[in-house]
């Protein structure tokens, strides 16, 4: 695949990560409210804790978690540090799918289920405990680059003959 441009590369590598932080954002704003309908003794608190909930899962969980996995992929298949060259990237792809899955095809019909009823048990708790516990694991290894590369990215390396790049972490090669 043809590899981005330098101004392309930094324009999706911004909306990438401004996109992950809104989904982290949006996820402590999910736990905060599950929080708040189940410990509460007010009907009233509880409905409208779950009402922002649908709000937020209507409007927002599934734009921003497509979003968030389809610009990762992206920035992954078209700059040198591909999909399954590194070990971060790979775990950071599989977690973003496994999430955006649990978003769509589980945390939404929850939400909508805990609306209708008008108060939320305790897997409107956990749910978004977990998806922000992920969320800042992806986020740790994106800055820290773990593990170094994959067998295949090993394989590579050898094979182009390529000395120092995005593998040493040069300075020059970077967002």
């Amino acid at each position: 695949m043809k590899p981005l441009k330098r101004s392309a590369r930094r324009s999706l590598l911004v909306a990438h990560v401004a996109v992950s932080v809104s989904w982290l954002g949006l996820t402590v704003g999910l736990l905060t409210l599950g929080l708040a309908a189940f410990s509460t003794e007010d009907p009233a608190t509880a409905q409208a804790a779950t009402r922002a909930m649908k709000i937020f899962g209507d409007w927002l969980i599934v734009p921003v978690a497509l979003f968030s996995l389809l610009s990762g992929l992206v920035l992954a298949l078209r700059t040198p540090w591909g999909l399954a060259r590194h070990w971060w990237v790979w775990t950071k792809f599989w977690l973003t799918l496994i999430t955006v899955a649990l978003s769509i095809f589980s945390l939404r019909p929850g939400i909508d289920e805990a609306a209708a009823r008008g108060a939320v048990d305790i897997d409107l708790v956990v749910a978004p405990s977990v998806a922000t516990a992920t969320y800042l694991f992806v986020t740790a290894i994106s800055v820290l680059k773990p593990w170094g590369p994959t067998r295949r990215g090993r394989r590579l390396r050898r094979s182009s003959g390529v000395g120092k790049g995005v593998d040493e972490r040069t300075s020059g090669r970077t967002a």
